[in-house]
C-alpha cells in the first residue's frame, strides 16, 4: 500500500511570499521520514503540500514537481480531493466531529464520499480502522457514544482511524503528539512504528528524541532569517543525522544550540 514520494524543485507561495524554496526529496515506501526544524521553516507548509492541503489557503500554489509513484499530483486536471484520500493527514490537535459517535467518525471519510456500502461492511470497516489505530479493544463497547467523550490521546487515535479507513497509501502527521501527555505520546509512537508495515508516513515533530525514536529518515528545515524562506538543509537515515551530520546547522540544531 505505501507508496513513494519523489519531490522536485518544490516552491511554495502564499501570494507573493516564498513560504518554502528549492525542496527536492524523496520518500521511501512503507518507512517514517521525519521533518525537524525550528518554529517558522516550512516544515508544516511542505507537508501540506504533499496532499495539496495548503490549496485551502487562498493565494497558496507552487512551482515544482510532487511525485506519487510516478504519478504528478500537480498534473493537469488532476482532482485535489482525489489525492487526498490517497494521502492522508492527522493534525496537531486531535479534532474529532462532535455531534458524531466513535464508529460514524470513523467512517466520516466514507460517508463524505458517498461510497455506498452495505451496513455490515461498514462495520467491519470500522472495525479494521479502529484495530489498525489501536484503539478497538478501548472502544468496541461503546461505538455509539461521542467521538469528543474520548480522552485526547484516544481522540488521536480516533483520527488516525478515520484516516486509515479511507485506505491511503500515505499517512501525513503534522505534530500528532505534540498536545498529548507523555503515555499518550508513547502510544501514537508504538502506532507509527506498526502502521510503517503498511503505510508511507512523513511526522513533523518538533520533539528531537521523538524524531530519533520513530523515523528511518530525518529532513532538517531551517531559515535564514524573518521573512526568508524556509529551506531543506540536509535529510539522510535518523542515525546519522543524529550522530554525523553533514552540515554545521544540523548538528547546533540538533545539539540544542538554536530553534
Amino acid at each position: 500500500m505505501g507508496k513513494r514520494i519523489e519531490v522536485t524543485d518544490l516552491n511554495v507561495y502564499y501570494g507573493d511570499f516564498r513560504a518554502v524554496e528549492d525542496v527536492s526529496i524523496t520518500i521511501e515506501a512503507k518507512s517514517v521520514t521525519a521533518f525537524i526544524g525550528p518554529s517558522g521553516c516550512g516544515k508544516s507548509t511542505f507537508l501540506r503540500t504533499l496532499n495539496r492541503m495548503h490549496e485551502v489557503i487562498p493565494g497558496a500554489r507552487v512551482e515544482g514537481e510532487v511525485l506519487l509513484d510516478g504519478e504528478n499530483l500537480y498534473g493537469p486536471g488532476v482532482d485535489p480531493v482525489r489525492v487526498r484520500r490517497h494521502i492522508g493527514m492527522v493534525f496537531q490537535r486531535p479534532n474529532p466531529f462532535p455531534t458524531m459517535s466513535i464508529k460514524e467518525n470513523v467512517l466520516a471519510g466514507i460517508n463524505l464520499n458517498n461510497r455506498r456500502m452495505p451496513g455490515s461492511e461498514k462495520d467491519d470497516l470500522a472495525e479494521q480502522a479502529l484495530k489498525g489505530a489501536n484503539l478497538w479493544e478501548e472502544v468496541k463497547n461503546r461505538l455509539n457514544k461521542p467521538g469528543a467523550s474520548l480522552s485526547g490521546g484516544q481522540q488521536q487515535r480516533l483520527c488516525i482511524a478515520r484516516a486509515i479507513a479511507m485506505e491511503p497509501e500515505v499517512l501525513l502527521m503534522d505534530e500528532p503528539a505534540s498536545a498529548l501527555d507523555p503515555i499518550s505520546t508513547l502510544a501514537i509512537e508504538d502506532l507509527m512504528n506498526e502502521l510503517k508495515q503498511q503505510y508511507t508516513i512523513v511526522i513533523v515533530t518538533h520533539n528531537m528524541q521523538q524524531a530519533a525514536r520513530v523515523s528511518d529518515v530525518t529532513a532538517f528545515f531551517n531559515i535564514a532569517g524573518a521573512g526568508a524562506p524556509g529551506r531543506l538543509i540536509e535529510s539522510g537515515p535518523t542515525e546519522k543525522i543524529f550522530s554525523a551530520p553533514d552540515v554545521k546547522a544540523t548538528e547546533d540544531y540538533i545539539s540544542g544550540r538554536f530553534g
